[in-house]
């Protein structure tokens, strides 16, 4: 076939992901300014911020995962104008990411001692605490504006989301200049002023999207008048089948890379600082294939529904050709600038933590090239999974996630990481190891499921 073929896609899946990326660089972007912030502390500060948020990202993981079911449901519901069916999706999803979301706050706010057995540095330790206390609650308003985000999405008023999440941004980046560095009057808090600003945007967040929500004629009913405790437990059972699954693969993936912060934390402040740099630029780019990934679901989703297997596989091959032709622009950008980029995070002024901020430096340049290497296999397995997400497959999935981050990739990282192996860099020849193993892994499954289609269907 045809290059072209593939080419010709490039555009509209494009203006498909194009939305579900803003938003989420934009999450990344205030994580980027935040760590930047931070950084000018010293770099136990940005160690124990990297330290503290490892706990959040697993919590978020679930959360987030699990929140995916209500999209399907709410866009099913939509396209048969059943709006019984559709506040009930929302309704029972909503009241599960509350739950949840409860749950998880619980489960990472008792869950602080363990920073003491992980052998981390005490003086980390010690300021994780406090930073930690206020950005566990904020996992509360954070899944409830999920369970709201998805079911906007779910009846394509995708930009609703967006627009809070932007106001979120601001005022999350405002609060941090003031509170961390104690700007206009405010008291200078450091990191515990960062966490106060990620708490009171994730409430402006889920307030402004429910009352962007309650203003529109299409979303109104839905959102309104809600009977949260008249609950059905086919319902609820549907929504759990749907999103357990896809919260364990988000699970899966997340908890490798923070893995790779604890680690990293045995080997001193200085190479979770680092860490916390290559992490928060990697992230990023990680960001446009998931808006590619979201494409992938969407368009391979329609395309079971038309059950057209021929175009499926060939629209879902062109977005794994376009995602694969971004991560290598950005494998070439973090490899050319791998000694430069590190600097933005740390203040050469600050003579008293010359000497820490050099070493952060010259630890972060080399994660570069290994974040540079993998942009390839990060950016195909996420898409893919997107892909078999549209297919409906979700059990497989979890199982080769699961298998190919820590049954392959977590050894490697642990073996190699060691401070008489490699250090640092070992510990990201692991997640190397466990993203090309997923890419691979969930391809084959993928090019599997949908040749067994097209021959079934002729």
């Amino acid at each position: 076939m045809q290059l072209k073929n593939y080419t010709k896609e490039f555009k509209y899946n494009w203006q498909l992901a194009a939305p579900v990326m803003l938003g989420m660089l934009g999450h990344s972007f205030v994580s980027f300014v935040d760590n930047i912030m931070v950084g000018q502390l010293g770099t136990a500060d940005l160690a124990a911020v990297s330290l503290g948020n490892s706990f959040m990202f697993i919590a978020m993981s679930l959360g987030i995962g699990f929140s995916t079911a209500i999209t399907p449901l709410t866009a099913e519901a939509d396209a048969e104008q059943d709006f019984k069916k559709g506040k009930s999706a929302f309704k029972h999803g909503l009241f599960l990411c509350t739950v949840l979301g409860i749950s998880l706050f619980l489960m990472v706010f008792f869950a602080k001692p363990l920073m003491y057995l992980m052998k981390q540095p005490k003086e980390v330790v010690a300021l994780a605490i406090p930073f930690l206390d206020l950005v566990a609650v904020s996992l509360i308003p954070l899944i409830i504006f999920q369970a709201f985000k998805q079911f906007s999405d779910g009846l394509s008023m995708t930009r609703y989301p967006m627009y809070a999440t932007l106001l979120g941004n601001i005022t999350n980046v405002i609060l941090n200049y003031v509170l961390i560095f104690g700007k206009f009057g405010f008291p200078e808090l450091g990191i515990v002023g960062a966490a106060y600003g990620t708490l009171v945007s994730r409430f402006i967040m889920v307030l402004h999207l429910w009352y962007l929500l309650k203003g529109k004629e299409k979303s109104k009913a839905f959102v309104t008048n809600i009977k949260f405790f008249v609950l059905d437990k086919l319902m609820l059972k549907k929504i759990i089948n749907l999103g357990a699954p896809s919260a364990m693969q988000m699970f899966f993936e997340v908890a490798i890379f923070t893995a790779a912060i604890w680690l990293s934390g045995t080997l001193g402040k200085n190479h979770q600082a680092a860490n916390q740099i290559a992490l928060n630029l990697s992230s990023m780019t990680f960001m446009v294939a998931m808006g590619l990934s979201v494409a992938a679901m969407i368009r391979v989703g329609n395309q079971k529904g038309l059950q057209n297997y021929f175009e499926l596989r060939r629209i879902a091959f062109s977005i794994f050709l376009f995602g694969l032709m971004l991560a290598f622009l950005f494998a070439v950008l973090f490899f050319s600038l791998h000694t430069y980029l590190p600097k933005i995070y740390v203040d050469f002024d600050d003579v008293s933590n010359l000497a820490d901020n050099t070493e952060v430096i010259k630890i972060a340049s080399k994660l570069l090239i290994a974040a540079a290497i993998f942009q390839l296999s990060d950016s195909l397995q996420v898409i893919v999974l997107g892909a078999l997400r549209g297919l409906q497959d979700v059990k497989i999935p979890t199982l080769i996630t699961f298998v190919s981050y820590w049954i392959i990739g977590f050894p490697v990282s642990w073996f190699l990481g060691k401070e008489d192996y490699y250090g640092s860099f070992g510990i990201w020849l692991g997640l190397l190891a466990g993203l090309s193993t997923a890419a691979i892994l969930l391809y084959i499954r993928f090019n599997y499921l949908t040749k067994k289609l097209i021959l079934s269907n002729n």
